[in-house]
């Protein structure tokens, strides 16, 4: 749907527009959620994905898998308590999102948050899994 292509390339703009200038008062030019910062490991058995998502809980997040699309979304609500004399830490809508290779098994899928990290593990098929050969003399 090419449609579709341009709403991406949309919003994928205006998550490097909140990235680079985020913290200088222009979030409110672009009305795309923030991206969180994120490591993917690629392990013998499976990829990793770990995003930062301090203060979100269960119920402000939502994980999909979309054909080989990860989707990491969700919203955290900012809590008013007093007056802010300074502020750095991100509230609002926030999505992450990356393209896994085709070597996935999607029904294994599994997701934990702990300690402000989200972690997805996206289990590998077996096709693609490393095999020990045996070498014979």
């Amino acid at each position: 749907d090419p449609t579709r292509e341009f709403a991406d390339i949309h919003d994928r703009t205006g998550q490097l527009v909140n990235l680079a200038f985020g913290g200088m008062g222009l979030t409110q030019v672009v009305d795309a959620p923030w991206m969180p910062l994120a490591d993917i490991s690629d392990t013998d058995d499976a990829y990793v994905v770990q995003v930062d998502l301090p203060g979100v809980s269960r119920d402000q997040l939502n994980v999909e898998l979309n054909d080989r699309e990860l989707v990491i979304n969700g919203e955290l609500v900012d809590e008013e308590q007093g007056r802010r004399r300074r502020r750095s830490r991100r509230t609002g809508r926030f999505e992450f999102r990356t393209t896994l290779p085709s070597d996935i098994n999607p029904d294994g899928i599994s997701a934990n948050l702990a300690d402000g990290v989200l972690t997805v593990t996206v289990p590998k098929s077996e096709a693609a899994k490393p095999r020990l050969i045996d070498v014979k003399s």
